[in-house]
C-alpha cells in the first residue's frame, strides 16, 4: 500500500513545476510540529543537495517525493490532489494523522481511544473552540475526560458527553468501553448510570 496517495493531475502539476528547476530536483513533503494540534504540512522543491540520508524516497512519474524521517509516520494515509474549483486550481493536501500518528489496531485500548478523540473528536469541538483530554480508562471500562477551551463551564457539556462523545466512543469500542465520564464526575466518586 502506498505510504501518500497523489493524484494523476497533482503529479503532472509537480511535474510541470519541476522542468523549470535545476536537474534532478525533486518534491519534499513535510509536517511542521508533527503530532502537536499546530502541526501543519507542506511541499517542497528539493533539489539533490537537499536530500538527507534518512529520507525516505516515494518514486512517482517522472519524479520522487521525499520524507524525513520524522515527518513520515504522521503523512501514513496523506492524500495530495491537484483540484479545478470555481476559483481556479489548486493543490490540496489531506494528512489526517498529521497531529497524531496512527495507532495499530492491536495497540493499548489507551492509545486507540486517545487516536480517536484527537483525530475525530477533537476537530469537532474545536468549532466551538472545545476540546477535550483522555485522562484514563478505569478498571471498570469508562473513559475519563477532561473538557476544556470553550467547553469550559458550558451548559452543554453533559449532553456533548453523553450524546456525542459517549455514543461515538462507545460504538467504535463497543466491547471495550462502557461509556465516559467527565473528570469533576470521576473525582468525586459519583457513577451516572443513563
Amino acid at each position: 500500500m502506498e505510504h501518500i496517495k497523489i493524484s494523476e493531475p497533482a503529479q503532472a502539476h509537480f511535474r510541470k513545476l519541476l522542468k523549470s528547476q535545476e536537474e534532478g530536483t525533486n518534491i519534499r513533503i513535510f509536517v511542521v510540529n508533527p503530532g502537536t494540534p499546530n502541526a501543519e504540512c507542506g511541499v517542497s522543491y528539493c533539489p539533490p543537495s537537499n536530500v538527507e540520508e534518512n529520507d525516505t524516497e516515494l518514486k512517482f512519474n517522472g519524479f520522487s517525493a521525499f520524507i524525513d524521517d520524522i515527518s513520515y509516520p504522521f503523512l501514513e494515509d496523506a492524500e495530495i490532489d491537484y483540484v479545478t474549483e470555481e476559483l481556479g486550481t489548486q493543490l490540496t493536501l489531506k494528512a489526517p494523522n498529521a497531529k497524531m500518528r496512527k495507532v495499530a489496531d492491536d495497540a493499548p485500548l489507551i492509545e486507540r481511544v486517545d487516536y480517536v478523540i484527537q483525530t475525530q473528536i477533537n476537530p469537532q469541538l474545536a468549532s466551538h473552540g472545545g476540546r477535550i483530554t483522555l485522562i484514563e480508562i478505569t478498571d471498570d471500562g469508562y473513559a475519563v475526560l477532561q473538557f476544556g477551551g470553550g467547553c469550559n463551564g458550558c451548559s452543554m457539556v453533559d449532553v456533548t458527553l453523553k450524546d456525542g462523545v459517549e455514543k461515538q466512543l462507545v460504538e467504535l469500542f463497543g466491547g471495550e468501553l462502557k461509556g465516559a465520564k467527565d473528570v469533576t464526575e470521576h473525582q468525586r466518586g459519583e457513577h451516572s448510570y443513563y
